[in-house]
């Protein structure tokens, strides 16, 4: 899928399945319909040339690794009907600069976000309890993160050499 560079999903698409896009570097555009409930692991990775990518309402679920190294992401919103975020879902996507997690998402997988190079803000809403080891790790410019008391347990290394961190409410 090397010269591939939009997506339109049709409507009756419900599941975008594991690996589907992987590796289509120049992947540019991605139209999901509203009736797709999950994102399978790995379904979006190294696709490298997608730049922004609009999560409809109605997403529970992201998958592992489903846009890791993604590195031209810049734009990203998790719609309130997300509930979970797995293992390494966005990992180096170092073009994501904020993030906000909904709060229906119960907790943040391990590595989530690891190696985001150019998140500066994370903003966790109230509903999430878990924020998973190393999930946003290697953040080398996150500079403030706001977390809710909701949040009971934050794991190993959630923000290990987050150096420019310098708020935390």
């Amino acid at each position: 899928c090397k010269s591939l560079t939009e997506v339109v999903i049709p409507e009756g698409v419900t599941s975008i399945e594991r690996g589907v896009f992987a590796s289509c570097t120049n992947l540019a555009r991605v139209n999901i319909p509203s009736n797709v409930t999950s994102i399978g692991e790995n379904a979006f990775r190294y696709c490298s040339s997608l730049t922004s990518i609009t999560i409809p309402n109605g997403v529970t679920s992201i998958g592992g690794t489903a846009f890791e190294r993604c590195s031209a992401l810049t734009s990203l919103i998790i719609p309130g009907s997300v509930t979970s975020i797995g293992t390494g879902a966005f990992k180096g996507c170092s073009g994501l600069n904020s993030v906000t997690i909904p709060g229906s998402v119960t907790s943040i997988g391990t590595n989530a976000f690891i190696s985001c190079s150019g998140l500066t803000s994370v903003t966790i809403q109230d509903g999430v309890a878990s924020i998973g080891t190393s999930a946003f790790a290697y953040c080398l410019s996150l500079i403030s993160v706001d977390i809710p008391l909701s949040v009971t347990s934050i794991k190993d290394q959630a923000f290990f050499s987050c150096s420019k961190l310098a708020t935390i409410k």
